[in-house]
């Protein structure tokens, strides 16, 4: 398969349990360059689970895991190395101004001095935050902690792009910003993105779409595709009908 052809990201047949509970049961999928991807689950559907399997923060027996067509287990740091990360909960230093945090993470991923400040500077001003770089980052609302720690997964110039649950916690408006923003980096510069939420207005009619329930990928296609599967108008419908109970 030639690199135009390989799946930024390839998750085939996942399983994990913690002990003897399965949080992930033979989950499959793939996103593709420019592709923008939503993991779409109620809480406990096992979005997180699946993020982490994907950082390697935890590690599968069962499954495969691919970054731009490098195995995760086998070559490690070539399939990192492509991976840019938002995690759901918020990592930036509170003690630190924005150029430090970002500096900070340009040295791990063994960026020069100069080429850092570029690369600070460029995903900053992106989302109208350059002027903010000396702040502390206790000093920024929800919202701009956010755009930061998007700015700081983009420094390495990832092919792949992995936001959990992002937008949680956040006003209106900046839950939009930020949405509109991630969007545009996937037409602009054709980073695959894997979007997890629970929050349905977060898709785009554009989007891909995989509604992952109680560990099972429930359906998965375009916005289009999976309103046909159950004969829904919305995707609010098709979301009830696809995580209903069973009695």
């Amino acid at each position: 398969m030639s690199a135009m052809n390989t799946p930024a990201l390839a998750v085939e047949n996942l399983s994990y349990a913690y002990g003897k509970k399965l949080a992930l049961d033979a989950v499959y999928f793939t996103v593709n360059p420019g592709e923008c991807t939503i993991l779409l689950g109620p809480n406990g559907a096992g979005k997180s689970t699946l993020f982490s399997l994907i950082t390697r923060l935890y590690d599968s027996r069962e499954g495969l895991i691919r970054i731009c067509g490098f195995d995760l287990k086998k070559r490690s740091s070539q399939a990192l190395a492509r991976l840019g990360v938002v995690f759901q909960q918020p990592t930036l230093d509170l003690d630190l101004n924005v150029m430090q945090n970002l500096r900070y993470q340009a040295a791990l991923h063994g960026l020069s001095p100069r080429l850092a400040d570029d690369r600070i500077r460029e995903e900053l001003e992106r989302q109208g935050m350059f002027e903010r770089r000396h702040e502390k980052v206790r000093q920024l609302n929800g919202g701009h902690r956010r755009r930061v720690e998007i700015a700081r997964a983009l420094l390495h110039k990832p092919q792949v792009l992995l936001l959990d649950e992002p937008t949680v916690g956040l006003d209106v408006p900046s839950r939009k910003a930020i949405v509109d923003y991630v969007h545009r980096l996937c037409s602009d510069q054709s980073i695959a993105v894997l979007w997890a939420t629970h929050l349905i207005d977060e898709v785009y009619e554009s989007d891909r779409l995989i509604v992952l329930h109680k560990g099972k990928i429930r359906a998965r296609g375009s916005v289009p595709q999976v309103l046909e599967t159950v004969a829904a108008d919305n995707i609010g419908a098709a979301f009830q009908i696809l995580t209903r109970e069973e009695k």
